[in-house]
């Protein structure tokens, strides 16, 4: 049994009472001081954790102005508050032991469009993608592309002045912010934009706090203009933060808003942000150059440029080799067909963007010319070596046309950043050098001594970047919880600051500098000074995110690389057994693609429908983490605790639940992340880390559960799939009792069970058992004709008329099919940690279906999230070499067996649109697409809809506790969809979608296989 485990890090008492004097001031937004808040923002994407003191989600300007001016009287003077986007800095930029201010969750609008100047205005929690979505009706977009842009905020990328991808063209945040509206520590509000020359000498001439700030930056600038010139490096990345170069603009003007951008929220919180937009180029392409080492791509790079790209970027062998056993490869690998991809070690995406054509074209054409000619730019050759460079080192090229074709590449390259992360072993990719930029010209050297470096230590490590900048980035995989090894994290960031000055570059080109400010001295020199007069104006009692970027006077230091806690000494803590049991989530890098803010995309639904960082993967791999650190201080095995567990609800179980809301325990909190999530597995394929909240959810609960009693809901759900043959030969009984308004006053109440489905009224007799003795029948003619279709308890028992319908489609190609006895899949049991009886079903129903498939028959699943129930989860819970049941989805059976749909005569010509389950666009995206192969070989046409989860998710949406998270899931994502469209159009794989959409909307709408059996000529005249 787990003990109780309170949560350590009590506040510290200004904390208490500055909370709580801001909830009596009339901040309307949340404030949050319990443990699991402030554990899932004491991480970023950096190698840092701290645990912050409370956490704020303003709503508003106002909410701001009120936080802002309680820090500022005399009682707070020593509360730190730091401002927080998306979380996805790689430099600890957001990270505090003060006050987290989240903006991200609530101040997330788009307030104006002008689509004639061109011009937007937001909130500064709208995230990048957001924005755009919002913009491209108009044909607009926000220019700065970076690989976190889908849940990246505006706010983050202007105070890390961000830019990424085609920067060359497009410059980087601050080339394209208009205006700003900041809220200063006094509660001012500070409103800025590019001053002409008279409105200068106005402000200059003022006495405000605005002029007094304007003022003092001009002065800077004029005053020290030679030194700037001299200090600043004439990078495309520049020197991010307090740009003291771009005091005044290319046409002169006084522009605050170039400190502002880059600032790190330590000037402070911007609030509102007006800006630049520009159309979307009508026509892209991409060339794909391959190369046959990574140093040629890089040398090439200066050569591909002569062409005039809107960007170029490259990646080396380790990052194709990532994408390649990842589902965004299924998206991009027609580009490599015929390639000897194991030959090719670096890649140059080179990008071209036009108005028409003909333009297109001839771009291209210049660079394929060039390409042909085989002749490679070699830069400095002074160190050039003959025998490690050859003329050329190009492999070949492809080229990917259209939007469509260009998006997929470049989200394979977005990826990239994540996908190091993932790797075998405890020595993991991290973000600690990875961002140097360097001229163009000396990127090629300047990495030969960077690989110097890394290799002197023999570390692993994989490379990419925008090298058209110089810019690339650098994860050296190091396992942080060994001292040593995170000693040697500090030797090679020296080395590197080192190297950057060498090579006239700078550490930090676009990721921002957060706790890597420490070199800011090094690289700003004389400078250096002045950076310190615009905090202590800004921020005189150096409460905002201090320790970044400088400090307001020389007795104050900023923070050290080796001073602030990381992850690494985080991790060291939790013992190995506990580290081991909860693999699927301790390996969380804080990458934060699990806050995608797109509805449309599958992970994650949790997070999407609450925006609560705690419900998302991210928050929960957190929380668990800090779990296991305390069950290791009390020695406890995990994997131990459950073998020796009970079923049992024991008097210690009932006392402890029913003082459960009076009891501490962290482990409550941890239990209510758990319980929101859908169990989708979502996260399991398209986190590039692989956490797989599911699996470690499903432990977790059977270990809470060895302390505390289990909800009755748990029970029924568990329990369903065995008791449905009992209750299907009393059906109308079944259906009478369940269709009872007290019954389900009494589950919704009592059980906490909402919306029970009802069973069929058909019933599957019409449909042989696959029987050992009528399998040893079939001669071996007939075991080629025949399919197994593998029974599920909802399609089964509450949808039998499909199973019927797919039985019928089947004997329409000319096959026989047989249903595989009924035996429970398990899948609720997992789901809600009853792990002992998931394994005992698992082993079970594989012997059964095994001596099915040895047979030489194929077996069929009919819902999506079952049948992956196989692949998945099963394969955990298998004794070692035991292969888990091979099943089909539908669609794969049919592809498979394409040329007999092909002899059915199909009435032609119908259109229908797929809304897919979310299995099948996370971890089926090759099987979800054969549905439009197989209705064009049916002569109908489908469109396949991109789609979020429905927010029904097995039993998840049937949980009362779950009810509105469910149908706001479904709001975000099917709700405009299913609106759209009449019933008889839409169709859906899964029984939990169609269950959903006939609760939400009452429409009725059909399985693919249901559609084309009723176009099927032997059909035309039934009633279906």
């Amino acid at each position: 049994m787990i003990p109780k485990l309170a949560p350590f890090h009590d506040l510290e008492q200004l904390y208490v009472t500055f909370l709580q004097e801001l909830a009596q001031r009339g901040f309307k937004g949340e404030i949050k001081s319990d443990f699991s808040n402030r554990v899932a923002l004491s991480t970023d994407n950096s190698i840092y954790q701290v645990l912050p003191q409370g956490v704020v989600y303003p709503t508003s300007k106002d909410d701001l102005v009120t936080l802002a001016k309680l820090a500022g009287e005399d009682t707070f003077k020593d509360v730190v508050i730091t401002p927080r986007g998306g979380g996805t800095g790689t430099n600890g930029q957001s990270l505090t032991d003060g006050v987290v201010v989240d903006i991200s969750r609530h101040m997330n609008k788009v307030l104006e469009i002008n689509a004639e100047e061109r011009w937007v205005r937001v909130q500064t929690g709208v995230v990048k993608d957001q924005l755009n979505a919002a913009l491209k009706p108009f044909n607009l977009f926000f220019a700065p592309d970076l690989s976190t842009s889908n849940r990246a905020t505006i706010g983050g990328m202007i105070n890390t002045d961000a830019s990424g991808q085609g920067s060359c063209v497009y410059g980087k945040t601050r080339d394209h912010v208009l205006e700003l509206e900041t809220v200063l520590t006094d509660g001012t509000i500070l409103s800025t934009r590019a001053l002409e020359p008279e409105e200068r000498s106005a402000v200059l001439a003022g006495d405000s706090r605005s002029d007094q700030l304007h003022a003092l930056v001009d002065d800077i600038f004029v005053s020290n203009q030679a030194l700037i010139d001299e200090v600043f490096p004439p990078l495309n990345r520049c020197m991010t933060g307090y740009d003291l170069a771009h005091i005044h603009d290319q046409e002169g003007r006084l522009n605050l808003n170039n400190v502002l951008c880059g600032s790190e929220g330590t000037l402070g919180l911007i609030a509102e942000a007006k800006l630049n937009v520009l159309p979307i180029p009508r026509l892209s392409a991409l060339v794909l150059v391959k190369y046959a080492d990574f140093n040629s791509s890089l040398r090439d790079a200066t050569e591909l440029m002569r062409a005039n790209p809107t960007s170029v970027e490259t990646i080396d062998s380790k990052v194709l080799g990532l994408a390649m056993q990842d589902f965004i490869w299924h998206q991009v690998e027609e580009f490599f067909v015929g390639e000897n991809t194991d030959a090719v070690r670096g890649i140059n995406l080179v990008e071209f963007t036009a108005e028409d054509e003909t333009s297109l074209q001839q771009k291209i054409d210049g660079l394929t010319a060039l390409l042909e000619t085989g002749i490679a730019h070699q830069g400095n050759t002074t160190d050039f070596n003959a025998d490690t460079f050859t003329p050329s080192g190009r492999l070949g090229y492809s080229i990917a046309l259209g939007r469509d074709a260009v998006n997929r590449i470049w989200a394979m390259r977005k990826r990239a950043v994540g996908l190091l992360g993932n790797a075998p072993g405890e020595a993991r990719p991290i973000p600690f050098v990875e961002d140097t930029a360097v001229p163009p010209e000396n990127l090629a050297d300047f990495i030969l001594e960077f690989r110097e470096i890394l290799d002197s230590y023999q570390l692993q490590y994989g490379m990419f970047g925008h090298v058209d900048a110089g810019v690339l980035h650098v994860r050296p995989a190091l396992d942080m919880k060994d001292p040593k090894q995170e000693d040697i994290a500090w030797e090679i960031s020296d080395r590197i600051a080192d190297l950057c000055h060498q090579y006239g570059g700078l550490l930090w080109g676009e990721h921002g500098k957060g706790v890597r400010s420490e070199y800011a001295p090094k690289f700003f020199g004389a400078l250096y000074p002045q950076l310190q007069k615009i905090k202590a104006a800004f921020d005189p009692h150096n409460q905002l995110n201090p320790g970044k970027i400088a400090t307001p006077s020389a007795e104050i230091e900023l923070l050290k690389i080796d001073g602030v806690p990381t992850r690494g000494q985080h991790d060291r803590q939790v013992s190995q057994a506990a580290w081991n049991s909860f693999s699927d989530a301790v390996y969380c890098n804080g990458n934060g693609a699990c806050y995608n803010w797109n509805p449309a995309d599958a992970m994650c639904p949790s997070y999407k429908g609450t925006r609560d960082r705690i419900h998302s993967p991210k928050g929960r791999a957190s929380l668990v983490r800090s779990w296991l650190k305390m069950l290791s201080d009390q020695e406890v095995d995990p994997d131990q605790a459950l073998k020796s567990s009970s079923i049992l609800q024991t008097p210690g179980k009932f006392l402890r639940s029913l003082n459960k809301k009076r009891n501490d325990d962290f482990s409550h909190q941890v239990y209510d992340a758990m319980a929101g999530c859908l169990s989708c597995k979502a996260c399991a394929s398209q986190c590039p880390i692989k956490v797989d909240v599911p699996e470690f959810r499903a432990k977790f609960i059977a270990l809470y559960h060895t302390r505390y009693l289990r909800p009755l809901k748990d029970y029924l759900v568990g329990t369903l799939e065995f008791v449905l043959p009992w209750c299907a030969k009393v059906p109308a009984l079944y259906n009478g009792v369940m269709s009872a308004r007290l019954v389900k006053t009494v589950l919704e109440k009592w059980v906490g069970f909402v919306d029970g489905p009802l069973l069929s009224k058909n019933r599957l007799h019409n449909i042989p058992i696959a029987s050992a003795r009528r399998i040893n029948k079939l001669s071996a003619e007939q075991r080629q004709k025949t399919v197994v279709i593998v029974q599920d308890a909802f399609t089964s028992y509450f949808e039998a008329p499909l199973v019927q319908d797919l039985a019928e489609l089947i004997r329409t190609m000319g096959f026989t099919p047989l249903l595989a006895p009924y035996k429970a899949n398990g899948k609720p049991l997992h789901v809600h940690g009853f792990l002992k009886g998931f394994q005992r079903v698992a082993q079970r129903n594989t012997r059964m279906l095994h001596s099915i498939a040895q047979a030489g028959l194929p077996l069929v699943g009919v819902d999506p999230s079952m049948t992956h129930t196989y692949r998945m989860e099963y394969k955990k819970f298998l004794p070692e070499g035991t292969e888990a049941p091979q099943v089909q989805l539908i669609q794969e059976w049919l592809a498979d067996n394409i040329e007999a749909l092909k002899h059915v005569q199909f009435r032609g010509g119908q259109r229908f649109t797929l809304l897919p389950h979310c299995i099948e666009q996370s971890h089926a995206t090759k099987a979800r697409d054969l549905w439009a192969d197989i209705f064009t070989a049916a002569g109908q046409q489908l469109d396949t809809q991109s789609l979020g989860c429905c927010g029904m998710s097995g039993t998840y949406g049937h949980e009362a506790r779950n009810r509105d998270t469910s149908r706001k899931i479904y709001q975000l994502s099917w709700h405009n969809s299913v609106e759209a469209h009449e019933a008889d159009e839409l169709l859906a794989t899964g029984y939990s979608c169609r269950s959903q959409v006939k609760r939400e909307a009452q429409k009725h709408i059909r399985h693919p296989l249901q559609a084309l059996l009723s176009l099927a000529a032997h059909n035309f005249d039934s009633s279906r």
